[in-house]
């Protein structure tokens, strides 16, 4: 099939102008570089950036629904479920016994997770550190502040 140069010139200012300006794209990267620093600093531990984030979010709300959870953390229920699984395996996090009506099993940390959650603190700090040196703290905090003000689900 051939393309006429106006239609090449088109797609090319398209494909161009989404590259250059696309956010979805740009937080992605931004995503994937900021994982790796705290995927790198954390695997000694056994437990990646993720699966950290759950960890300390279920310590701080706990014990919480997996529901909640996922509400809170904008999860979708496969995503959280692929991501709770080795808490589980590992008895970081522990199910209790459903609730009144059976339909919520709340998720609290085991003794063994907080362990786990006070060894790799200072690994966790170390990553932190870096990645707000390589944003810079105007960068850092426009983070949080956009993180601040996402529509609760």
């Amino acid at each position: 099939m051939k393309t006429s140069d106006s239609g090449t010139a088109r797609k090319n200012s398209a494909g161009s102008e989404i590259l250059r300006s696309c956010l979805l794209t740009r937080t992605r990267q931004i995503s994937r570089v900021l994982t790796a620093i705290y995927d790198d600093a954390l695997r000694p531990f056994g437990i990646n950036a993720p699966q950290f984030t759950l960890l300390v979010m279920i310590q701080e709300l706990g014990p919480i629904g997996r529901a909640a959870l996922g509400r809170r953390n904008h999860h979708d229920r496969s995503t959280l479920t692929r991501n709770l699984q080795p808490l589980l395996a590992q008895g970081w996090i522990a199910e209790g016994t459903p609730d009144e009506n059976g339909r919520t099993r709340p998720l609290a940390v085991t003794k063994l997770g907080q362990t786990l959650l006070r060894n790799a603190a200072p690994a966790w700090a170390s990553a932190q550190a870096t990645t707000r040196t390589l944003l810079g703290e105007a960068g850092a905090n426009a983070i949080m502040d956009i993180a601040r003000d996402l529509p609760k689900q």
